[in-house]
């Protein structure tokens, strides 16, 4: 079975967030399960140059974008039993950001979607199943159907649009659409591709796909309904025969306390109660927080948009800060309102609270090994990977009960002794400051069941192996295999 991953993003190639991990360990675990695996991303000028030093020259192409031939050349390496296939276009691909402008971005990955079809003749590998990543490939499956239905090579291909966030969808107007595309009116019906008088490139994949995953059972059930549907709740309700939910994995070959070498102290759940004080305490220094073993370190790693409940945080901090028992550590960057409102309350709460605005990846490894709790009240959670890396680091995850985050932490039960950390149900400040009081009551007067909850954290398996093998069923599925 040949199965290619068309995605925006890939790890450790490029990456902003949970797209690229998944893209970067899923393929790999596929290989290993006997599957040839490919995938294929834009070659963009942030990849490091001892990649880039690594990738060969295969041939080039010309792609029609309306009225203009666009360069597209191909570059392949092969990594880990995965071959990587980069699309070359300095136009498209050679600026920053990642991501930018809306126009820009739609016309780029709509050269990218063409690019991917028309690139096959190229590359030689002739995939029985592409697998798309977002909006960002979503008008593959309808270029296919519009334009390769002649070609028995491409009519045998199956496709499998996963979300990963159904909230960016690639809307711009019909017209630009259809143009840079090539498609005629029939493609732009309010079953098709029309999304309130313009056009969605998520929404041309959830239509035209063989089959459509989600990164989490709960996360697929919650998208059927008006509040997550994101207006497109009525297609997948259509569809839902073809949509199943799987739980995205973590790498543990790079989240590792025992062998990661962006800690302090390595550790595994033998040691976790010295090592992870040795590493609250190193953190603290290093950020300037006050160094006491005795405060309740809360971790946040997030994107800094109004999906993470961020408005909670801001709703309770000073409740939360009033008795001066916790620290809390958020890394990350986004919406300048979250940012000024995290620079505010690091100034107010000097040595009890840490923002560090940027991307840090080696930080964050810190900060997973170094707290006590983590904290992820999100609005909506399609998976989320950091509640996962958290458990697998004895830090124990504080989280609203929804999507992913709902699958994969199991609440504490003080009367059995049971659970994986803390949740709390509705979107709603209080409801969360009352979960965090009680999980900090729990780790300053229970050590023996924090310490017992920790180790159940850590034994978790969240590996790729479970999710690997469901991909291989939807993808034999489609094949006639099953």
């Amino acid at each position: 079975m040949n199965v290619l991953f068309a995605s925006s993003e890939c790890a450790p190639f490029v990456k902003t967030g949970g797209l690229g991990d998944v893209v970067g360990a899923l393929p790999r675990k596929l290989a290993q399960e006997g599957v040839n695996t490919a995938v294929i991303l834009p070659k963009y000028k942030s990849i490091d140059e001892k990649y880039v030093k690594e990738m060969y020259y295969i041939d080039n192409i010309y792609i029609k974008m309306g009225w203009r031939s666009q360069y597209a050349g191909v570059f392949k390496l092969e990594k880990d039993d995965v071959i990587y296939y980069f699309v070359d276009n300095e136009f498209y691909f050679g600026h920053e950001p990642l991501y930018s402008d809306v126009y820009i971005d739609i016309e780029r990955f709509a050269f990218f979607d063409k690019a991917v079809l028309a690139l096959l003749q190229v590359t030689g590998f002739w995939p029985d199943v592409i697998n798309l990543n977002d909006w960002q490939t979503g008008m593959i499956p309808v270029l296919l159907k519009a334009h390769y239905s002649h070609d028995d090579r491409y009519n045998r291909i199956k496709t499998v649009m996963t979300i990963h966030n159904l909230k960016y969808q690639g809307i711009y107007d019909k017209k630009t659409i259809s143009d840079i595309l090539d498609l005629d009116d029939d493609y732009f019906t309010p079953d098709k591709l029309e999304f309130y008088k313009d056009a969605s490139f998520l929404k041309g994949g959830l239509v035209y796909s063989d089959y459509i995953t989600t990164v989490s059972p709960t996360y697929s059930c919650e998208i059927m309904n008006e509040y997550f549907g994101e207006n497109l709740n009525g297609i997948l309700n259509a569809r839902h025969e073809s949509v199943r939910g799987i739980v995205n994995g973590i790498d543990y070959d790079v989240w590792n306390p025992r062998t990661d070498e962006n800690i302090e102290e390595n550790f595994d759940a033998r040691n976790v109660v010295s090592k992870k004080r040795d590493n609250k305490l190193k953190l603290q220094r290093e950020l300037g927080l006050l160094e006491d073993e005795n405060k309740f370190l809360i971790g946040m790693v997030t994107r800094l948009t109004h999906q993470k409940g961020l408005e909670l945080v801001d709703h309770i901090m000073d409740e939360m800060m009033a008795q001066g028992e916790v620290q809390l550590v958020i890394l990350g960057s986004g919406d300048e309102t979250y940012e000024n409102m995290l620079r505010h309350y690091e100034w107010k709460y000097k040595g009890s609270v840490c923002s560090v605005i940027k991307f840090d990846n080696s930080l964050s490894h810190r900060i997973y090994a170094a707290s006590d709790a983590f904290l992820m009240p999100s609005l909506f959670e399609p998976c989320g990977l950091s509640q996962m890396i958290a458990m697998h680091y004895g830090a124990l995850p504080i989280v609203r009960e929804t999507g992913g985050l709902k699958d994969t932490v199991e609440a504490y039960n003080e009367y059995e002794n049971t659970g994986t950390g803390f949740s709390f149900a509705n979107y709603n400040a209080h409801e969360m400051l009352y979960v965090i009081n009680y999980a900090k009551s729990v780790w300053k007067n229970n050590k023996k069941a924090w310490q017992a909850m920790m180790k159940r954290a850590m034994k978790a398996d969240f590996s790729w192996d479970n999710s690997a093998k469901s991909y291989i069923e939807v993808y034999n599925y489609l094949l006639g295999s099953v």
